[in-house]
């Protein structure tokens, strides 16, 4: 980080998301991304978001992770084999967690620690595998489930 005290990038960050407000200084208004906050287009796009969108803007995207969130456990919990229902929870965990973890990063709960947003954050390999991870998902997913081939019902007989 060179010159720079150890929390500098918190503090940046907080400042962003403070500087939001309740609607945010407007889409592409932000000031903290031009070379105050490092990392603002990965590890801390969450701290824009807030600045540009507001506390309305994160809730936004607070509500659209525990979407992807709630039918990935429910893909997991419909699916018609064990490999499935692991793999769907697998991957729900992995996009909820790393999810969480930046969340905590920005609002300084745990100090940095490089983890991108999923699906936001800059970075072509963690999108690539974002993308492909939903679409195994979305696979899972399209199996019906008829009360014969639940893996629950399976498990209670």
């Amino acid at each position: 980080m060179g010159d720079k005290d150890e929390g500098y990038q918190l503090i940046q960050s907080l400042y962003a998301l403070g500087s939001g407000g309740w609607f945010g200084v407007g889409i592409f208004n932000s000031r903290q991304k031009y070379s105050f906050l490092p990392f603002a287009e990965s590890d801390f796009v969450f701290s824009i978001i807030g600045e540009e969108t507001g506390l309305i803007g994160c809730l936004i995207v607070l509500i659209l992770y525990a979407t992807v969130i709630f039918r990935g456990v429910r893909t997991a919990i419909n699916a018609t084999n064990r490999f499935d229902a692991l793999l769907a929870g697998g991957i729900t965990a992995v996009i909820g967690v790393q999810t969480l973890i930046n969340f905590c990063v920005v609002t300084g709960l745990i100090p940095p620690t490089g983890l991108p947003l999923p699906f936001i954050s800059f970075g072509g390999t963690s999108l690539l595998v974002f993308l492909v991870a939903s679409g195994i998902l979305l696979n899972i997913s399209k199996n019906k489930v008829t009360p014969k081939n639940s893996i629950i019902k399976k498990r209670i007989e």
